[in-house]
Formats: C-alpha cells, sequence, structure tokens
C-alpha cells in the first residue's frame, strides 16, 4: 500500500516511505486504507516492528497513528499485547448508522436553509456520479460516500464534517468486512434520486423524511448482512 495522494486514492501493495510532514496523520491513512481495503482481517495484529521497518519509520509515529485509529474505531488495542483490527459487529455497525443519521439530518436541514445555485450544482453534478459510476462498484460506492460527505461538507460545520470522515471509514471497513453490498448497482444510483429532489427543494420536513428512509434502508441491509455473517462464523 502506497500513501495515500488524497483520501480514499491508495492503491494496495506494500506500504511505501512517507516525507516527514504530517507523518502521523499520513500513516494513519495509510494504515486505514489498508485496513478497509483487506489487507488485514478483523482481529489481526498490527506488527508494530514489521510496519515501521516497511513504512520506513520509528514506532512511536506508528503507534501515535494507531491511536488515531483507535479513535475512528479501525483498531483496539490490547495491554502489552499491542494493536489489533477491530472485529466489528452488526450492533457497532448499526449505532455508526444511527449517528450517521442524526448528523446527515442536521446537515441536510444547514443545506436546506442555505442552498445557493453552486452549491445545487455540485449537489446534482456528485449524484450524477454515482449513476455514472453503476459499472465499477467499487468506485460508485466511494461516490456514494462522497455525495453524502458533500452534504455534510455544505453544512458549513468543520466539527461535523470531521465526525462524518470518522464514520465514514468505520462503513467502509464494513462493507469489505461483508464483502458487497447491493447486486444491482442501479439500486444504488436510483435510491439517491429522492434525497437529491428533497435537498434542492429546500423542504425541510421532506429532507428529514428522504434521509430517514434512505439511511433507514441502508441500515437496515448492511446490519443484516454483517449479522448473518456473525451467524455463519459462530457455528463454524
Amino acid at each position: 500500500m502506497n500513501v495515500p495522494r488524497a483520501k480514499h486514492e491508495v492503491e494496495s501493495g506494500a506500504l511505501g516511505a512517507l516525507a516527514p510532514e504530517d507523518l502521523v496523520s499520513r500513516i494513519a491513512t495509510a494504515l486505514s486504507e489498508a485496513i478497509i481495503g483487506g489487507r488485514f482481517a478483523p482481529g489481526a495484529r498490527l506488527n508494530e516492528v514489521h510496519l515501521a521497518a516497511e513504512i520506513g519509520v520509528s514506532r512511536a509515529p506508528l503507534r501515535e497513528a494507531a491511536r488515531l485509529l483507535e479513535n475512528r474505531g479501525l483498531v483496539v488495542s490490547q495491554p502489552r499485547r499491542g494493536f489489533f483490527v477491530r472485529d466489528l459487529t452488526a450492533a457497532a455497525l448499526d449505532d455508526a448508522y444511527d449517528l450517521r443519521l442524526c448528523l446527515e439530518r442536521h446537515a441536510g436541514l444547514a443545506v436546506c436553509a442555505t442552498l445557493t445555485a453552486e452549491m445545487a450544482a455540485a449537489l446534482r453534478t456528485q449524484a450524477a456520479r454515482i449513476h455514472e459510476t453503476r459499472s465499477d462498484p467499487g468506485r460508485q460506492v466511494e461516490e456514494d460516500f462522497a455525495f453524502h460527505r458533500l452534504i455534510c461538507a455544505l453544512s458549513g460545520n468543520a466539527r461535523l464534517l470531521r465526525v462524518y470522515d470518522e464514520l465514514t471509514d468505520e462503513m467502509r471497513f464494513g462493507i469489505t468486512v461483508i464483502g458487497h453490498l447491493y447486486d444491482d448497482a442501479d439500486v444504488i444510483a436510483r435510491t439517491h434520486d429522492p434525497v437529491l429532489d428533497a435537498l434542492l427543494s429546500r423542504d425541510g420536513e421532506r429532507w428529514c423524511a428522504a434521509i430517514d428512509h434512505h439511511i433507514g434502508v441502508a441500515r437496515a441491509h448492511v446490519v443484516k448482512l454483517l449479522a448473518a455473517r456473525e451467524s455463519e462464523e459462530s457455528k463454524g
């Protein structure tokens, strides 16, 4: 895995050498993309010695980066044992979706109250990308997250956006653990149309109804898939 050029733009492979600026945050980004990309399985131990050598850093910034990932819900620490990739549960993912709904509800209401022509154009463009990437499921999922992130960004609340980004990492990890979301990519694209329409209408009540349904359906589907995976693993 190389050092990411930008958020969510990293390819699988070996960890590359890092430049000194923002070292801890860059290590954290590289590690999070490796985890989300499936290089490290849930429950796997992160070998500090090997990873530090692979990246070309000391163990101190690596540990700081791991602490950041612990705060983001991607890893857990165990005394005298080190850091392990979190074994994400259906209940934990359900909690994440619950918080996501709260954030997006609030963000969307702010957008409805302040919507400009430029904001509307940006939302339309991003929604169109979800349709345009139907032949590439991996990219479509990223465009899906980018659409919802844009809503949070347009709210003007920087702290809300930071929390949303942390949740996004956890939900992307959940998708990796599950392996897939929908069999029909058209389903993902079409479900965003009423969400976009509600925002463009500037009607707060319509927005809340649309996002409640949209996130609610996704939440039920994802949690059900992860719960089924847990059930199968318990039988094995």
